[in-house]
């Protein structure tokens, strides 16, 4: 599979792609869902060839778009021939079984006819679907993914045309100005000795020389610093591997001034040098 420009993926409903489109949105694509299929050659222009134009687009194109689907196949064709874009056509579909329970699940009505028994409605969906999976560039069948399964093969295969690293904010806070809600995880270092009780250390901050060395002169702080490190090489390669694309790791001390923002820069060149995109905020360092 090629990570193109331009990715339009299709197929039965229940089959998965919404949460298809959902991991491209994630990877950075410019994504649109249900796009009538007569907007398809003026959205590539104006996403592709403006100004101001998007690098990747990602679109959902299925029975939602009624008797005007049968013309999608030649507008295809006519765009990959005419717009010298890279495109690429991915058909979505699940076994028949799967189908139904996805449905009975989510206890959505089924798009082709609300009134109709569900197997009915999905055979006959199959068929209006038959012609645009005849030209498709590549037929994913999603019957054994779970959504978090379906999204991490989604990033995998994608992740081998893309060079875009998860992204690792890290972010100290001082516990009594409260804990950041977008943490994907918290670690509080109110353990470790205190600078704002050494007079001369007071004033100062965890970015300065003076902050960090009192720290690490604990050996307390160097074990934890030690295992802190350990830590974050076996997770985040598990993270990348479930499709996330960044994650939010806080660290806080009492006032987030001192003990937090040193730990976060620590920790910062350490994951500079694995080759992840890094992040830091000190968000309370000033207060």
């Amino acid at each position: 599979m090629q990570a193109s420009p331009l990715v339009i993926i299709t197929g039965p409903s229940g089959a998965g792609k919404g949460t298809l489109l959902r991991a491209l949105e994630d990877r950075g694509y410019f994504c649109v869902d249900n796009l009538p299929v007569g907007l398809l050659t003026k959205f590539a222009e104006l996403a592709f060839r403006s100004e101001d134009g998007v690098r990747r687009a990602a679109l959902v194109v299925d029975v939602r778009e009624g008797r005007s689907l049968s013309q999608f196949p030649q507008i295809y064709a006519d765009l990959k021939e005419s717009s010298g874009l890279d495109v690429s056509l991915y058909f979505l579909e699940a076994s028949d079984d799967v189908l139904i329970r996805r449905f009975s699940e989510t206890r959505r009505p089924h798009p082709m006819n609300s009134a109709l028994p569900i197997r009915e409605a999905i055979f006959l969906e199959r068929e209006q679907l038959a012609p645009i999976r005849s030209i498709a560039d590549h037929i994913v069948d999603t019957s054994s993914y779970s959504i978090h399964q379906l999204r991490s093969q989604v990033s995998r295969l994608f992740a081998e045309h893309e060079s875009n690293p998860l992204l690792v904010t890290l972010q100290s806070f001082g516990y009594k100005h409260g804990i950041p809600i977008d943490a994907d995880m918290v670690f509080d270092v109110r353990f470790l000795p205190n600078p704002f009780f050494v007079s001369e250390l007071k004033a100062l901050s965890g970015l300065d020389p003076e902050v960090a060395s009192y720290i690490r002169s604990h050996e307390v702080a160097e074990t934890f610093l030690a295992k802190l490190q350990e830590m974050m090489t076996f997770l985040l390669p598990l993270f990348e591997g479930e499709g996330k694309s960044y994650l939010t790791v806080a660290i806080g001390c009492t006032g987030g001034r001192h003990r937090s923002v040193m730990i976060a820069e620590t920790l910062s060149g350490f994951l500079v040098g694995k080759d992840y995109r890094v992040k830091v905020v000190h968000r309370d360092v000033e207060k």
